[in-house]
């Protein structure tokens, strides 16, 4: 892909991961809005355009931190990848964090009142991640399957109950764009998840895991937001051109 300032930021991503730690050095949101473009985001951050562009050939010129080459996938291979991934991190991570924030919230609660709003905001998205989940493993990744292996077969699809695949994806979309900026929230409550200088094991390894929790699921939106759902999207469109 050559780049452009016209090129999108999740263009890029989705073309090679790697250039993702460029964006997120740069404080560029490349999962929920990864439709800008490079100019855009430039001007927002006030980048130069060649320095930015100059940082992502280097990343994926680099030999170092190989990755998957997602965009390649097929829709039905990036659902199954996800869930048996980036959900189940969720599902085994969340209850520890929470377990870690509480212990945090009793013991420093006091002297760190921002431990009470980082455990409030990690507990709902706990809970509305796992919702989120459920509707897409129920509903919209059989969905994509079912369009998937009836492409392949050539035979025809049932109309889904939603009408358009279109219509669950705008809502999990605004599902992401609600996690993004609680994160963001998290991220300048934790100072960019950094412990005070005296803290204990407990809340450093709290901190640890949330920071890897917020580049897990930055992956996992961006796999859904710039790969999959553009593939389920143009999967069926491919029926209204047979119908």
């Amino acid at each position: 892909m050559k780049l452009t300032s016209k090129t999108t930021i999740g263009e890029i991503v989705a073309d090679d991961f790697k250039t993702a730690a460029i964006f997120t050095k740069f404080h560029i949101d490349f999962c929920c809005k990864g439709h800008r473009t490079i100019e855009e985001v430039c001007k927002k951050r006030d980048i130069e355009e060649s320095v930015l562009i100059e940082h992502i050939e280097k990343a994926r010129n680099s030999s170092a931190n190989q990755s998957f080459d997602y965009k390649s996938w097929s829709a039905d291979m990036i659902a199954d990848y996800i869930t048996k991934t980036h959900h189940r991190y969720v599902t085994e991570k969340s209850p520890v964090i929470l377990e870690y924030l509480n212990k945090l919230c009793g013991v420093h609660g006091a002297i760190h009142p921002e431990l009470h709003e980082i455990h409030t905001i990690f507990s709902k998205t706990y809970l509305d991640l796992t919702a989120h989940m459920k509707r897409e493993e129920l509903v919209v990744f059989p969905f994509i399957k079912k369009m998937k292996a009836a492409h392949s077969k050539g035979t025809e699809l049932e109309t889904p109950p939603f009408l358009s695949i279109e219509a669950p994806i705008v809502t999990l979309k605004d599902d992401h764009v609600t996690e993004g900026q609680r994160f963001k929230r998290i991220a300048a409550l934790t100072n960019n998840y950094t412990p005070p200088v005296d803290s204990c094991n407990t809340y450093k390894v709290a901190f640890l895991m949330l920071e890897e929790f917020d580049k897990d699921l930055k992956k996992h939106i961006h796999l859904e937001n710039n790969i999959l759902f553009p593939k389920a999207i143009e999967l069926e469109k491919t029926f209204e051109k047979v119908s």
